[in-house]
């Protein structure tokens, strides 16, 4: 194993798989690609007004700046080496195709995204990743 994915939104929910990524990657010797998706739901809204659509594009690139960097602080901690990532798109499809593009070993993630009704209607990201990706994931609750 050379690269593991940490996959993070920032949540209280993720602290505990960053924690499990960085001593996997410090007992191995991987790197870490702390990956964040800026979602690109709020598309919808740009139709309809785009300085608000680009606001909310912006903001949630900032948290993804504060989320990989609680990686990187981890990985410095432990004397890992940690690469930020930010993507946008559907967080499913941008972390599995990050995954197969970039020779990612493993896919650490947390319980991440949704909650309630909109999960059921749509499933977990991290169930979907589950599902669909090539390499093994490790998902942290």
């Amino acid at each position: 194993m050379k690269d593991i994915m940490i996959a993070t939104d920032g949540s209280e929910n993720v602290k505990n798989a960053i924690s499990y990524g960085i001593e996997i990657a410090k007992a191995t010797g991987c790197k870490v690609h702390a990956v964040y998706v800026v979602s690109d739901e709020h598309a919808e809204v740009a139709r309809r007004d785009l300085g608000f659509a680009k606001a909310i594009e912006q903001n949630l690139a900032d948290e993804g700046k504060r989320a990989t960097a609680d990686v990187e602080e981890a990985g410095r901690r432990f004397s890992v080496v940690v690469e930020s990532i930010l993507l946008k798109g559907r967080p499913v499809d941008e972390i599995i195709n990050y995954s197969e593009k970039n020779d990612v070993d493993m896919i650490v993630m947390g319980t991440l995204g949704l909650t309630g009704v909109k999960r059921l209607l749509i499933g977990s990201v991290a169930e979907n990743v589950v599902r669909h990706s090539k390499v093994p994931v490790l998902v942290v609750r």
